[in-house]
């Protein structure tokens, strides 16, 4: 079993940065990719970013390329997801999840966590 958790949400102005963080337990997610989700009120969750297991490559929904940074420490077992120039509409309850496997391409995911609030005011 691996448990994750995400910390790191909370209130910030439109142009502010967040930074979030997913601390698995249980088992080591070392050796797994990593994403992010979120879930706007009244809407779908959604794909915001991903990271394989090394670190090496990344991947990024278009609404926030260039302003967020997928990153990870395997000797923490944590994943990160810095977030600037925040705009309202990034406003959402942030998930993290890991793959199935240890690229993100093609793969599923199989734990979720319990998601952090991150509003976004303007």
């Amino acid at each position: 079993q691996v448990q994750l958790v995400e910390s790191g949400g909370g209130l910030v102005q439109a142009g502010g940065s967040l930074r979030l963080s997913c601390a698995a337990s249980g088992r080591t997610v070392s050796y797994s990719a990593m994403g992010w989700f979120r879930q706007a009120p009244g809407r779908e969750r959604e794909f915001v970013a991903a990271i394989s297991w090394s670190g090496a490559t990344t991947n990024y929904a278009d609404s926030v390329k260039g302003r967020f940074t997928i990153s990870r420490d395997n000797a923490k077992n944590t994943v990160y997801l810095q977030m600037n120039s925040l705009k309202p509409e990034d406003t959402g309850v942030y998930y993290c999840a890991r793959y199935t496997s240890s690229h993100y391409s093609g793969s599923g995911m199989d734990y979720w966590g319990k998601g952090t609030l991150v509003t976004v005011s303007s």
